[in-house]
């Protein structure tokens, strides 16, 4: 008769025969479905501008550089702070980190949707690549301590 091993999460397990790992509740895939949202909106973001361009162009005629600036400042922050946002979720906390991304995201995409300038808009979309980095990091930190078999971790992260 073998005997128990104990894992890295304390639990038992028997080495004589394959691990069985429950499958996730309902809880589980809810947390995927919300979590689900911050992701999609960053995204959304990301790519939303390339359609509202020629109406933005018209609207606040920007010169070349500012509208260049417009375009490209939301992913250069966002990028540029991934790995610091990741340090601080670890620091406050994820979820707290996450309630301040979503919050700060939606005040300033207010303050975007209603810009009267095109240094304005910069700014907005500045702001809202340091909360879109405070968003990807902790959703992917609480998908983690969500799902904690790694078949199920990858096929969450990969929804």
């Amino acid at each position: 008769m073998s005997r128990p091993e104990v894992g890295a999460r304390g639990a038992a397990r028997d080495r004589g025969g394959p691990d069985v790992v429950p499958l996730p509740g309902l809880r589980a895939w809810l947390a995927l479905a919300v979590l689900a949202i911050p992701t999609l909106l960053v995204s959304i973001d990301n790519t939303v501008l390339g359609v509202a361009l020629p109406e933005l162009s018209a609207a606040l005629r920007p010169d070349a550089a500012t509208l260049l600036w417009v375009v490209d400042v939301y992913p250069l922050v966002l990028a540029g702070l991934l790995v610091t946002m990741g340090t601080l979720g670890d620091r406050i906390g994820r979820r707290r980190l996450l309630m301040i991304g979503v919050a700060g995201f939606g005040v300033v995409s207010l303050l975007a949707a209603f810009a009267t300038s095109a240094a304005q808009l910069v700014a907005a979309r500045a702001l809202l690549g340091v909360f879109g980095a405070m968003l990807m990091p902790s959703t992917l930190a609480l998908l983690r301590s969500v799902f904690l078999d790694r078949t199920h971790r990858r096929l969450a992260l990969a929804i």
